[in-house]
């Protein structure tokens, strides 16, 4: 009896749990599934779901003529770009001393690190604001990636990567000749490279979409990224109409859905081997 009874309540529990991912899913598709709608039909379609509605490409290049979509895409990649170089270097050379190094305060200064992965952002804009403002930097691609070169995440999930690689590679490449930079160049670097290239779809998928510190630090079109020239170019003033701001947001998100889905299987991979589950 004891045993139906945890079976029965069993499937109870698998039922509830497929209904409520089934649930989570359609909330999270409906928004982007009316997006695709609107965008390929025209404007008399936006609340009219008929499936024999005819399909267009107009609100594409209607979308890209109505607001600076060049300047923007432009401004997005540099900046993206920008900090995922940053990022990279700091990171690198900081996850390697943290990895291998050993000097006072090692452990200490890493847990700061991690201190760093529990601050929000948000929390930052007022202070980073009048830093930028004193060097001069308000309106720039520069103050809007500044924040950000040096990221606790890339220095975690560099270190963690490094650690699981053998220190028998070290001696080899000391007895070749190489220094430290050396061996980390040409040892680490290479060996690492899932992990690179699961953290630079990390951080350009976040930093194209950060919306808040753009929006707070520029206030010209020559600096703009996609989501605050977006943003200006949906407002209710402007007049323009769902089917065409729609199609404006799948041409603003569509590089991180393609980039996602041809390194998938690497960003999959590199975030377990590096302990994250």
């Amino acid at each position: 009896m004891t045993g139906t009874n945890a079976t029965l309540s069993a499937r109870i529990d698998r039922v509830l749990i497929t209904t409520a991912a089934w649930a989570l899913a359609l909330i999270w598709i409906l928004p982007l599934a009316y997006a695709i709608w609107t965008a390929f039909h025209p404007a008399e379609y936006e609340v009219n779901f008929d499936l024999l509605a005819p399909l267009t490409l107009e609100n594409f290049p209607k979308a890209w003529v109505q607001a600076p979509f060049a300047r923007y895409f432009l401004n997005t990649i540099l900046l993206v770009t920008m900090i995922l170089i940053g990022q990279l270097i700091l990171g690198t050379c900081a996850a390697y001393a943290f990895a291998r190094l050993k000097f006072p305060g090692r452990n200490f200064l890493f847990a700061l690190v991690l201190v760093q992965l529990m601050v929000m952002p948000d929390i930052l804009l007022v202070e980073n604001y009048q830093t930028m403002r004193m060097l001069g930097l308000v309106d720039t691609i520069v103050a809007i990636g500044l924040p950000y070169m040096a990221s606790g995440f890339c220095i975690f999930l560099l270190r963690q990567t490094f650690m699981t690689i053998p220190k028998e590679l070290d001696d080899a490449a000391r007895i070749e000749g190489e220094g430290v930079f050396g061996t980390l160049w040409r040892v680490y670097v290479p060996l690492a490279k899932p992990t690179y290239l699961a953290f630079g779809l990390v951080s350009v998928s976040a930093h194209w979409n950060n919306f808040v510190w753009p929006l707070i630090i520029t206030n010209s079109v020559e600096t703009r990224p996609l989501t605050v020239g977006l943003s200006v170019f949906s407002s209710t003033d402007s007049g323009i109409q769902w089917s065409v701001i729609n199609a404006a947001t799948l041409l603003t998100s569509a590089p991180l859905l393609i980039g996602f889905l041809l390194f998938q299987r690497q960003f999959v991979q590199s975030f377990m081997r590096a302990g994250i589950k």
